[in-house]
């Protein structure tokens, strides 16, 4: 408790950290709550109402089948928001797992798992992402799963590189002397001291997924239509793009200001937990 007082106190300190920090706890709040705020429901269709430009009625506009953006932008940041999150989640907690093994045994163990990740990160990360997606077929939780083993070896080697430097310190010797159980100091000991550097590439890393969600779902190997996913309405807003911007628009800017907050987010919490910036 006293850590995390000590960081949110150093983030205090950075003001466009907690500009990212405080809008992205909203479009928590919002996309948790939309089904309670949305104006219309996100699959009703209105065709008097087909492709209409901002208004009053509806502030986004509406799509080519009459259906208000604004409450399928807040009710898609559903599942884009927490397929960033959940598979950051997993890949980060399974990631750990295998660092920390090669991080504290070493030798023959840390070179047969550096070698099984060096073949997953020699492709590209969209091409991976695409091949496992296509193997498992579209949908909400084989995109997670899709996007979670991307993210495994950069959560594992991170976690290693960390645990590489803290293996070797005293009070490691001490556990060590004590006849503490491998297990005991790698959860109680090794994990916790070298976990800064993966909490800040997580909330990078969300962004990241995000992203790749939303391309996912524009070229059809991500969440399927009519659920409103903010990467599958830019694919069916893009033959629109010229006569019906705000189509595109709308979509667009949920994706980047939440890519925003989280790297301003992730910049200040690398910032907190810096050792050299430490009061």
């Amino acid at each position: 408790m006293a850590e995390f007082k000590r960081i949110l106190k150093q983030m205090r300190k950075n003001n466009l950290a907690m500009l990212g920090l405080i809008i992205f706890l909203l479009e928590l709040v919002v996309v948790i709550a939309a089904p309670l705020i949305i104006p219309y429901d996100y699959s009703a269709m209105d065709i008097m109402a087909i492709q209409q430009g901002p208004s009053m009625q509806h502030f986004f506009g509406t799509d080519e089948l009459g259906r208000d953006i604004f409450s399928r932008i807040l009710y898609g940041g559903r599942y884009s928001i927490t397929m960033g999150l959940l598979s950051v989640a997993i890949s980060t907690t399974v990631g750990m797992a295998i660092g920390a093994v090669a991080g504290y045994f070493g030798g023959q163990v840390d070179n047969i798992i550096m070698r099984v990740l060096d073949v997953i990160q020699s492709l590209p990360a969209m091409l991976l992402t695409i091949v496992i997606s296509a193997a498992l077929g579209s949908g909400y939780f084989n995109t997670i799963l899709a996007l979670s083993v991307n993210g495994l070896p950069a959560a594992a080697r991170m976690l290693r590189a960390q645990m590489m430097k803290v293996r070797d310190s005293e009070f490691i010797e001490a556990a060590v002397s004590i006849n503490c159980s491998r297990f005991r100091i790698i959860v109680n000991h090794l994990i916790p001291n070298s976990l800064s550097a993966n909490i800040v590439q997580a909330t990078m890393a969300v962004a990241n997924m995000i992203v790749m969600a939303a391309g996912l779902s524009f070229i059809g190997l991500g969440v399927q239509p009519p659920i409103p996913e903010w990467g599958a309405m830019l694919s069916g807003a893009r033959q629109f793009i010229r006569q019906c911007p705000h189509m595109v628009i709308a979509p667009g800017m949920a994706i980047a200001i939440t890519i925003l907050t989280l790297n301003l987010m992730g910049d200040g919490l690398r910032d907190a937990l810096d050792p050299k910036l430490k009061r």
